[in-house]
């Protein structure tokens, strides 16, 4: 990979796995668990203007990270849902960065902290509560197709590292 793609992909690309097992699912599951506390001590300390830098040239600033985390888990845990209580049901894709561009993408980010807090209380233990079955169900998204819930949960712990890492990142290269 080049200098920019370590940048922007600090955890690597994203590989979905051959294979899923309830050991793999329950390391996924927990990534998401303890998620809400890395990302609070990503940002722990920034100033206004730390928050504001962007993680590389052409990236979002932190703050547009943080929130877009909120709006995307947002998302996810209501695929979830719908894959869980409809049959295959097709999913609605959105602008990730028209979102990112929206006024409240410039708020203070302790209100999408807060709310990624509750929302990944709430799907973890969604989570602990699905069955082998219920991992095999999904969704069809307009892009991807058919995605199995398993498949889903692999790239949804992805995310949150892979984010979390361009606020480390961030912070380790200025020394903050």
């Amino acid at each position: 990979m080049t200098d920019q793609d370590n940048l922007r992909y600090p955890v690597g690309r994203f590989q979905p796995p051959a294979a899923t097992s309830p050991e793999i699912r329950a390391t996924h599951i927990e990534t998401l668990r303890v998620f809400s506390e890395r990302l609070r001590a990503a940002v722990n300390g920034l100033s206004e203007a730390q928050l504001d830098t962007p993680y590389r040239d052409g990236g979002w600033t932190v703050r547009q990270v943080v929130h877009h985390l909120a709006d995307s888990h947002a998302n996810a845990f209501l695929r979830f849902k719908l894959a869980l209580t409809e049959d295959w049901p097709a999913i609605k894709t959105y602008d990730e960065a028209a979102w990112a561009r929206l006024p409240d993408s410039r708020l203070p980010i302790d209100g999408s902290l807060v709310f990624i807090d509750a929302l990944h209380a709430r799907w973890v233990a969604l989570l602990h509560s699905m069955s082998e079955e219920d991992f095999r169900r999904g969704f069809n998204h307009p892009a991807v197709g058919r995605q199995e819930l398993a498949a889903a949960l692999a790239l949804y712990e992805w995310h949150a590292r892979h984010h979390t890492a361009h606020i480390t990142s961030l912070r380790q290269r200025m020394g903050w």
